[in-house]
């Protein structure tokens, strides 16, 4: 190689460290906001209504007077949102790092660019987990309120969750969703494509495999506390274990097994 051609090399691989740390900070950063506006608007949703049964019911079911519901799903999204980078960005990182070299190994001039892209993929399928999360706890809600026998059902009915998550967690579902949110170059050999269009696809396809890892946490998460802050960051680290941790896929077990004990205790408590 001739003197010329190592210092264009240099100069790229200068440029490339350079992207790479703003990228790192961009996101650092990102993080920050979204962690903060999660932890303010926990605070502000604290409380709920005492519903026959003995349960609370959480403000973010709840429609307040005059507000539309697209209004108040439109609300639930931005929490949504913000609350799952808070989660989710510290154990997706990888992946995105992976990423950009990858598409920057490959030529790609936009690598850093499409890294981003990949993360907007990833947390809009998160966003689409969160839609139908809203449906689902707005109809549960309703319900209650409508019935007061429904309405005493609802804790056995969270204990049956938590059982079924349990049951999930100790799947070969699970471990497969799992072993792909664990090992980045193996979605990447799956779902590459190169450009931002490529970007967004790989983004998709990973917050798709994520959301069937993690939604069983996601529904522990919900019945414990949607947006307690001790739940929220129990249920981050034990997503950032399973994924990022060498015994992971025995620790999804373990968590497992705990659900299943504590929805079964949950179903006798509450049917006596």
């Amino acid at each position: 190689m001739s003197a010329a051609d190592k210092s264009e090399a240099a100069l790229a691989g200068r440029d490339a460290s350079a992207s790479e740390r703003r990228a790192r900070l961009f996101a650092a950063l990102f993080f920050l906001v979204s962690a903060a506006v999660t932890i303010r608007w926990a605070f502000g949703m604290r409380g709920g209504m005492a519903m026959p049964g003995g349960w609370t019911m959480s403000m973010m079911w709840m429609t307040m007077p005059g507000q539309k519901i697209w209004s108040a799903a439109g609300m639930f999204l931005l929490m949504w949102v913000a609350m799952m980078v808070a989660m989710m960005l510290p154990s997706t990182w990888p992946m995105l790092k992976l990423y950009s070299r990858v598409a920057a190994s490959t030529g790609e001039k936009t690598a850093t660019a499409g890294m981003f892209v990949a993360g907007g993929g990833y947390f809009f399928t998160w966003l689409l987990f969160g839609a139908v999360a809203f449906a689902i706890g707005v109809w549960i809600s309703r319900a209650a309120m409508a019935s007061q026998e429904l309405s005493r059902w609802v804790p056995v009915g969270a204990g049956v969750a938590l059982v079924l998550a349990g049951l999930f967690q100790l799947s070969p579902l699970k471990q497969a969703c799992l072993k792909h949110c664990r090992s980045p170059l193996l979605l990447l050999g799956h779902v590459w494509r190169p450009g931002l269009t490529g970007a967004l696809r790989v983004g998709v396809w990973h917050g798709a495999y994520c959301a069937a890892c993690c939604w069983a946490l996601m529904l522990i998460q919900m019945i414990l506390g949607v947006m307690s802050l001790t739940v929220m960051v129990a249920v981050a680290a034990i997503i950032a274990i399973e994924k990022l941790w060498k015994r992971g896929p025995v620790f999804a077990r373990v968590i497992g097994a705990i659900s299943i004990v504590v929805g079964i205790a949950q179903v006798v408590a509450s049917a006596r």
